[in-house]
């Protein structure tokens, strides 16, 4: 079987030191989110004339962190909804003392050896606090341990680690956190879609064959939290599947010339296909969901800071969400 090669057009288918602590409490006391960074450089952005009143902290591990691609394209949205950047960041220790330009707007990245100290800063001048991580998979587990312990809110989009020891350190400290390996929302939608129907009819594809590539940036060292989830409902719903027997696909050329990915977006996409064919091969279905770039999951992003930020002032009696939760909020932007 060959998976159907998507036209370029396919990208639409859904298919603390002291000076830290100086440098922010120039500002009054708001909602804070912080994100993810990494590598320095600078953007230029056109700042909104609508203010939520909620300043924006970059913090986390180099990779896919706010001076990343990831991490800049979550910077351009939260920017578009009415968030502020502080001046603040952490990033990775080859970082360490680097200044992030953002229009004009100079912000000092501190190694990671300070981060509990610069976190913990941050969190007592503001208490509304919330962190977002986009880091890389071995960080996942150490991170929210760390954000466990200072008791600050998060939202992590990063997928891998021990999923079970994660929401086990989240349950124990009882901080408010949205955790989801996709922050795509109509991504998530999909993904609701198919719980449902691998809850209401289970066995329905017994004794089909399934087949299934995903290929992403060649940054990406994991296998897709998106493909794992997808691939849990087809095990309900009947068919016998590993992980292991995922084609992950990460070679730039096979990308072009197999999976159809655009030149452009071989730096960000996310290119999934399932096909499902009968015991007597007389009946295939296939699904896909190809998306280049990242603005999905940077919309998805903010939507789940605020989403998050409005259950931490509600005092809500549950804490762990995920994106299904904020789709079921609705009142996304």
């Amino acid at each position: 079987m060959a998976f159907v090669t998507p036209s370029n057009s396919s990208c639409a288918t859904l298919q603390i030191g002291k000076s830290v602590g100086n440098r922010i409490r120039h500002n009054s006391r708001k909602s804070l989110v912080v994100m993810a960074s990494t590598s320095v450089q600078s953007l230029d952005l056109v700042h909104v004339s609508k203010n939520i009143g909620i300043p924006v902290m970059f913090f986390g591990i180099k990779v896919n962190g706010c001076t990343g691609k990831m991490g800049r394209a979550v910077l351009e949205a939260a920017i578009s909804a009415g968030l502020e950047p502080v001046p603040v960041a952490l990033g990775g220790p080859e970082d360490d003392g680097k200044i992030l330009d953002i229009d004009g707007m100079q912000i000092e990245v501190q190694g990671t050896s300070q981060r509990e100290d610069v976190l913990s800063s941050v969190f007592n001048d503001y208490p509304n606090l919330i962190v977002v991580d986009y880091t890389v998979p071995a960080a996942v587990n150490e991170n929210a341990a760390l954000y466990s312990k200072v008791g600050v809110p998060f939202v992590m989009g990063t997928t891998g680690g021990d999923r079970e020891l994660l929401y086990k350190t989240v349950a124990d400290s009882n901080v408010y956190a949205v955790i989801s390996p996709q922050m795509g929302k109509q991504v998530v939608a999909f993904l609701a879609a198919m719980e449902i129907m691998a809850e209401q009819f289970p066995g329905a594809f017994s004794g089909y064959n399934l087949q299934v590539l995903e290929s992403h940036q060649a940054s990406k060292l994991d296998l897709s939290g998106t493909a794992k989830s997808v691939i849990s409902c087809f095990q309900k719903l009947g068919v016998s599947f590993e992980l292991d027997q995922v084609k992950q696909i990460r070679d730039p050329r096979l990308q072009v010339e197999m999976v159809g990915v655009p030149q452009e977006h071989l730096n960000g996409h996310a290119f999934h296909m399932y096909h499902l064919t009968s015991p007597d091969e007389t009946v295939s279905f296939e699904f896909q969901h190809n998306v280049c770039g990242r603005s999905i999951y940077a919309e998805g992003t903010v939507d789940a800071i605020l989403f998050l930020a409005k259950k931490v002032n509600s005092k809500a009696e549950k804490r762990i969400y995920d994106m299904i939760d904020v789709l079921r909020e609705g009142n996304m932007r």
